[in-house]
């Protein structure tokens, strides 16, 4: 087994463009360690900054969804589509925004049986339908989430990190990205 980050060139947090050191260095201070997604991602730094763009202006919204809830999204997605390195990541996120231990666990092993509120489970019944079988979705799976009492812009919000997070997945398997070890233990125990 290899322990390469990537199957590609990686760049390192002290080799980025300057904008780009400054905004991952934030990351990286607060987390202790440079997430290897950026590590990865850096040897294009066009491409490092939408992804940042569209990741901030969706997950770093105050509005509709809670922080925890997009989080679920994620992981939710990411189990679905297999993706090792955003289950993990986004995993421990999902861990310390929740304040739960074990969710990220259940919900990546098995999105489609883990037992949440109605609301939680209209958000993952909603993101699975995007991830999976994109073409198959319709205004049956709208309807069960209105019913459940998301709002259209909330659910304008699954669907966008729904499809952000397929990308991700994507070029995670591509790059058969490895998600560092730190991220394993983040929020296992309970604060």
């Amino acid at each position: 087994m290899s322990d390469a980050v990537s199957r590609f060139p990686i760049t390192e947090l002290e080799d980025l463009p300057d904008d780009l050191r400054e905004r991952v260095g934030v990351i990286a201070e607060k987390s202790g360690f440079t997430p290897n997604i950026f590590r990865a991602l850096g040897h294009r730094p066009a491409e490092l900054r939408a992804f940042l763009d569209y990741h901030d202006a969706l997950m770093e919204r105050s509005d509709g969804l809670s922080k925890a809830e997009r989080e679920l999204i994620v992981v939710a997605t990411s189990g679905a589509n297999h993706c090792t390195y955003c289950v993990v990541a986004h995993g421990a996120i999902l861990r310390i925004r929740a304040k739960d231990p074990e969710l990220a666990d259940r919900v990546s092993s098995n999105p489609w049986q883990v037992e949440l509120d109605e609301r939680g489970r209209a958000i993952v019944d909603l993101a699975l339908a995007l991830a999976q079988d994109s073409a198959l979705f319709g205004d049956g799976d709208l309807a069960a989430a209105r019913n459940a009492g998301l709002t259209d812009d909330e659910i304008w919000d699954v669907g966008a990190i729904t499809a952000l997070f397929a990308m991700s997945n994507r070029l995670a398997h591509l790059t058969a990205l490895r998600p560092n070890p730190e991220f394993f233990l983040l929020g296992r125990v309970p604060r």
